[in-house]
């Protein structure tokens, strides 16, 4: 009977695990007050996320360039109710066309 209970534990922690994960994902719909509190990880995932989808206005909106601009956005002053999809355009537009 205890290799049952071991059994289901793992089967509900492999199950859970992974929607956990998940939930604490960082959208668009989330306050740029979110940010500092996120992982790294997240971070990461989101830098990543939006440099793929930016990339192809300019090569410099990359992973990096995002991770900068969203943290200063968030340690700077005080971003209120701002969500991090009005940040994220916010630095794509900061962000000139490269010179030609």
């Amino acid at each position: 009977m205890p290799m049952i209970r071991r059994t289901a534990a793992l089967v509900i922690c492999l199950i859970v695990l992974p929607s956990i994960a998940n939930a604490a994902r960082l959208t668009m719909d989330d306050k740029v007050s979110r940010w500092p509190r996120a992982s790294t990880d997240e971070k990461i995932d989101f830098a990543t996320r939006m440099g793929k989808a930016f990339s192809s206005l300019n090569a410099e909106l990359d992973k990096n360039y995002f991770i900068r601009c969203l943290e200063e956005t968030a340690n700077i002053g005080n971003p209120g109710e701002i969500k991090l999809e009005s940040a994220v355009k916010m630095c794509v537009s900061v962000k000139k066309d490269p010179p030609e």
